[in-house]
């Protein structure tokens, strides 16, 4: 356990859950939760935070593919995971989706702090 942390004290996430072309399942509302809690450790600002998770219909060449899209919203900025994350299984569709909102989220945050990267002007080619 972290030293100084209390649980009572963690804020809680606006977290929006819609389940689209499938039923809705406490476990996988679960599974979310714990990815967007983790989301606070790099922004405690967060508006909101809404996830989609639908399952398409079978495609020809592979299985029924579970596709999250999550969209954050923060003071003056929407944050979007940029696509659809797909894969068979729900789980690591999952955890693909927050992977790459967290890294955008974490760009917000460095940018708000001014310590994006600075790219030096390269001179002309020779």
């Amino acid at each position: 356990m972290r030293e100084g942390w209390n649980p009572e004290a963690v804020v809680k996430l606006p977290l929006q859950v819609t389940f689209a072309e499938m039923p809705e399942s406490d476990a996988v509302e679960a599974d979310i939760r714990k990815h967007a809690e983790k989301l606070d450790e790099f922004c405690d600002h967060v508006i909101s935070c809404r996830v989609t998770v639908a399952a398409p219909g079978r495609h020809k060449q592979q299985g029924k593919q579970y596709c999250v899209h999550i969209d954050i919203k923060v003071p003056g900025h929407e944050i979007a995971s940029t696509h659809n994350h797909e894969h068979e299984d729900l789980h690591v569709a999952i955890r693909d989706a927050f992977a790459a909102v967290q890294r955008r989220l974490q760009d917000y945050v460095r940018r708000q702090r001014g310590q994006a990267k600075v790219h030096q002007p390269q001179g002309p080619a020779v």
